[in-house]
């Protein structure tokens, strides 16, 4: 460019020199104006190139600075070329991405305000670490109730942790701690992901959420829509089952779990659970787990019991609607002998016990930042539905059907933030009507 610029002005000079020996007076000052107004463009059009070679070096210089400093290492100890599947997975992004969720709630019983409390519900710290495109280890920890010790009602634990292959076909499989693909909420359980400030009384004291067993898992999502999933894992303990406790009658399968802790493993369950999202907006779907749980303990009355759990489930958002349903029943069998050691006890081992809702929510104001969504559920419930057979005057009497009318407002701040407030009513036990407020987040 400076070339350019250079020739044009010698060609200029070169041209002035004869038009001053035979031109007029007017014609040389008509020229000499031209000329001058040239010499003007030319230093324009200099002093913008040499603004374009700044602009140019200055990004140059600045690239330079950001890129990070790569040691050349010396050709004996150059490492070997990286796989291709390595590739594949730094184009997925971060190899370890960090995630959380938590929750904190206030509850203030209408009956007797002396027992409203406040509680940091939980805690979650998740770390999900991909090896390459197809493998993945998924991890969560958990905290709740704010502080764990032996003498506070804290729990700290590991709601999760497994190692995930999938294969060409897309057949995935995975082995460790994981969630049991039962109802809606037990693997999509984010403050963020469901309605009300507690997690529904179905999903909670018939299905255990959050439920997870330590086993080998295998799952598929076909391309009309079905995901199939089927495992084999732990189950429950029954000989954690204390009579004395209200435990087994708040939630008969919370009160045996064994969250992987030593968990017994002599008698193994199986789980099998389909899901079907081949409408938009619409899922159906249905799971089933069952297993011994005596574990051919040594003097238990009980040691063929089988505990099995089944569930229906179903959601549907047209528009702005967002409408679900749950069917959950649970059975426990081969009872009859450890129930006559539980006589005079408060709380025996059901035979059966079950839960339904339905739910719907609409949508009724939006914005960039905020989305106000108020709902209404009703649920049924019995942890005691029925008890197997017991001599004349042992009988035992089974629970009354729990049923609760929860209506409330999500108020959601961004895609992670979730402020909470419902009320609810209880149709049995009035003493337990309440009013609840929640903060919630999930990233």
């Amino acid at each position: 460019m400076k070339k350019n610029i250079m020739a044009r002005a010698i060609a200029i000079a070169l041209m002035a020199t004869p038009l001053a020996g035979f031109a007029s007076e007017a014609d040389l000052l008509k020229r000499l104006d031209k000329l001058s107004a040239e010499l003007e463009q030319l230093k324009a059009e200099l002093a913008a190139t040499k603004q374009k070679t700044d602009t140019v070096e200055k990004r140059q210089e600045a690239l330079a600075t950001a890129a990070p400093a790569t040691p050349v290492a010396p050709l004996a100890a150059a490492a070997p070329a990286a796989p291709a599947e390595s590739a594949s997975a730094s184009m997925l992004g971060p190899r370890t991405v960090l995630s959380s969720y938590g929750e904190v709630n206030y509850t203030r019983p209408t009956k007797d305000a002396s027992k409203a409390e406040a509680d940091v519900a939980r805690a979650v710290i998740g770390i999900t670490h991909r090896f390459d495109d197809k493998t993945k280890m998924v991890a969560e920890f958990e905290w709740e109730h704010a502080v764990t010790s032996a003498s506070d009602k804290g729990e700290t634990e590991v709601e999760q942790l497994y190692v995930e292959r999938e294969f060409n076909n897309g057949l995935r499989a995975k082995g460790g701690l994981f969630l049991i693909p039962a109802g809606l909420i037990n693997t999509n359980h984010e403050p963020t992901a469901y309605f009300g400030v507690h997690r529904n009384f179905v999903e909670t004291a018939i299905i255990p959420s959050t439920w997870r067993e330590a086993g080998l898992g295998l799952s598929s999502t076909l391309d009309n829509g079905l995901t199939w999933d089927t495992g084999l894992t732990t189950g429950f303990d029954l000989t954690k089952w204390d009579s004395k406790s209200t435990d087994g009658r708040d939630s008969p399968l919370f009160s045996i779990h064994q969250e992987g802790q030593q968990a017994k493993g002599r008698d193994l369950s199986v789980y099998g659970a389909l899901n079907w999202r081949g409408v938009p907006g619409l899922l159906l779907g249905g799971s089933v787990f069952t297993g011994k749980a005596g574990h051919k303990t040594a003097d238990f009355a009980a040691q063929d019991a089988r505990v099995t759990l089944w569930d229906l489930h179903a959601r549907y958002t047209p528009g702005k609607w967002d409408l679900s349903a749950v069917y959950a029943r649970g059975t426990i069998s081969n009872t009859e002998a450890l129930n006559q050691t539980f006589a005079g006890n408060p709380t025996p081992v059901p035979s059966s016990f079950y839960g339904w809702y339905t739910q719907a929510a609409y949508q009724l104001w939006k914005t960039s930042d905020y989305t106000l969504t108020p709902f209404v559920r009703f649920e049924k419930f019995n942890t005691a539905n029925s008890y197997s057979a017991m001599p004349a005057g042992l009988e035992f009497a089974t629970g009354p059907a729990e049923k609760v009318w929860t209506t409330g407002i999500n108020f959601n701040i961004g895609e992670g933030v979730v402020i909470k407030a419902d009320y609810q009513k209880f149709k049995e036990d009035k003493t337990r009507d309440r009013l609840d407020l929640g903060l919630g987040y999930s990233f």
